[in-house]
């Protein structure tokens, strides 16, 4: 077993600041870039922002489908990029949004398996086939060190339709932050003799100066307001929209105070610098003092 996501996330963070930097390639982006929308495009934008990021930012975050839409020599052209931004000292996080069930479910979460052509350190899920669906993704982190941000709150105009309806008095939302919350619950002593004050425990994690949870959920950035509690939830909170989705440092701190372990991302902001290498660097880098400050 490796050192658990929560505790490497920490240490990231504390010597690299919050900041993630997604790896949104999409066509445009490619174009864009004068790369050409192919696998060979892919992999010159992909190794521009791993060389250019992957040495000071905290996390990295590709975006799988960007990569499987160019087949076999995308998945390859990812496998090789998330193995060079680890090797650099980059956390990555795989923007999957697998949900599932079953041995379905237990085969997505293999990504986490250090042993894994395509091994990564966390992965974000869908929990909408019931909170019991991830459990195989919860127990293969476990096992291995990884983490698991499960979609809760997010921001998309019509996310109420499904996070804000109501279940036994709770929003669905909550209940995800809830089950998150269950996660990162320490478990008992090996005697059974010691019954842990859950609450006093998960009071003390969170915050990266704490003890961080390797689980946690996805609240956009973008939110008129928090309308989940995050309190208990003992695990980071990816948090997606900054800059060109109209989210600011200033949304962050108006939703979660001072105390939640917040990742903070940013994509087109950073990736419409590229493909010149100093000026990616220097877009992260604004972004990593606006948080700083």
């Amino acid at each position: 077993m490796t050192v658990p996501f929560g505790q490497r996330l920490a240490q990231s963070v504390a010597a690299r600041g919050p900041l993630c930097v997604g790896l949104d390639p999409h066509a445009e982006l490619l174009l864009d870039w004068g790369v050409g929308d192919s696998p060979d495009g892919l992999r010159r934008f992909t190794d521009a922002v791993v060389d250019a990021l992957a040495g000071s930012v905290a996390l990295l975050k590709p975006q799988i489908a960007f990569y499987e839409r160019h087949g076999s020599r995308g998945l390859a052209v990812l496998e090789d990029g998330v193995a060079r931004a680890r090797a650099a000292g980059a956390l990555v996080l795989l923007d999957a949004k697998r949900g599932d069930i079953g041995s379905t479910m237990a085969a997505y979460a293999d990504y986490l398996r250090p042993d894994h052509p395509l091994a990564v350190d966390a992965m974000t899920v869908s929990p909408y086939l019931g909170p019991g669906s991830l459990a195989p993704a919860v127990r293969t982190a476990k096992a291995h060190g990884g983490g698991l941000f499960a979609l809760a709150r997010t921001s998309n105009p019509d996310a109420g339709t499904l996070q804000h309806a109501a279940v036994g008095g709770r929003s669905v939302a909550q209940v995800v932050v809830d089950t998150v919350r269950g996660w990162n619950t320490p478990d008992p002593s090996p005697g059974g003799d010691e019954v842990p004050d859950v609450e006093e425990q998960l009071r003390g994690q969170g915050a990266f100066g704490g003890t961080t949870g390797s689980f946690g959920v996805v609240v956009g950035a973008t939110l008129s307001e928090l309308d989940v509690d995050l309190e208990l939830l003992g695990g980071p909170v990816l948090a997606p929209g900054l800059g060109a989705q109209g989210g600011a440092v200033s949304d962050l701190r108006r939703l979660f105070g001072a105390g939640a372990a917040v990742v903070p991302t940013v994509s087109r902001d950073v990736l419409g610098a590229g493909p010149d290498p100093v000026a990616l660097r220097a877009a992260a880098e604004r972004w990593a003092e606006a948080l700083a400050a």
